[in-house]
């Protein structure tokens, strides 16, 4: 099982003026913690990080903190999340038959969530990780008036791993390039193609790292699940 971890972006809304993935949370950066979760995965057996050049050495310094066991290639990252993917796609081995695609952003993901998801992909053409919206959902307009306000048993929010068969997530890349589709997943560009996607059960925990707040309860978490109550 290959996976692709997208982590060319900027912390802007961290406040930051370099990759957050880089940040420390506890006594790592956040993306080291989501390469400990894919390494002690039984199912992923090679990853692939999607950023940008001058990210690259402080990548080659994770790494080498980590001594992972599986193969790890570094692959250059594009303006969007798309991009990068796309990019992904293109690094992938060519015995690839089936990628998971996580942001490495989520870094509280467990290894239990990536083999799930992996097996899973065994049996279906496409999934994501999601749990069911708790909060009621409402729909504005431009005035911010309430117009809808939609059965929350039928929503449920995404998260990653979002995992697909190779062939055809790089064919629904393709398409999505010649007709300008502008997407903020892959679920969504296997949607716009008519191809079903599956819901494999998340974690409540799984949060995306995103602002000075989500790396607080980040490391909440963390430190908690490293004291556990006897």
């Amino acid at each position: 099982m290959h996976l692709l971890i997208p982590a060319a972006g900027m912390g802007r809304r961290m406040g930051s003026n370099r990759n957050k993935l880089l940040l420390k949370l506890l006594d790592r950066p956040i993306l080291a913690w989501t390469l400990k979760a894919a390494e002690a995965s039984e199912q992923i057996t090679w990853i692939g990080i999607m950023g940008q050049p001058e990210d690259e050495p402080d990548f080659q310094e994770i790494l080498a903190s980590l001594s992972l066991t599986k193969p790890v290639k570094l692959i250059r990252g594009g303006a969007t999340r798309q991009e990068s993917v796309y990019n992904g796609l293109q690094a992938l081995p060519e015995t690839a038959q089936w990628v998971l695609i996580h942001d490495g952003a989520r870094c509280l993901a467990s290894p239990g969530l990536f083999d799930r998801c992996a097996t899973a992909l065994r049996q279906c053409p496409g999934l994501i990780a999601a749990i069911p919206v708790k909060d009621t959902i409402k729909v504005v307009d431009d005035q911010d008036v309430i117009v809808d306000t939609p059965d929350r048993s039928h929503l449920w929010a995404a998260q990653t791993p979002q995992g697909f068969e190779v062939k055809l997530l790089k064919d629904c890349h393709d398409r999505g390039r010649q007709n300008g589709w502008e997407v903020t997943d892959d679920a969504a560009l296997f949607e716009k193609c008519g191809l079903p996607v599956k819901i494999v059960a998340g974690e409540e925990t799984n949060l995306k790292v995103t602002t000075p707040v989500d790396l607080a309860i980040a490391e909440f978490i963390l430190r908690d699940s490293r004291n556990p109550v006897s």
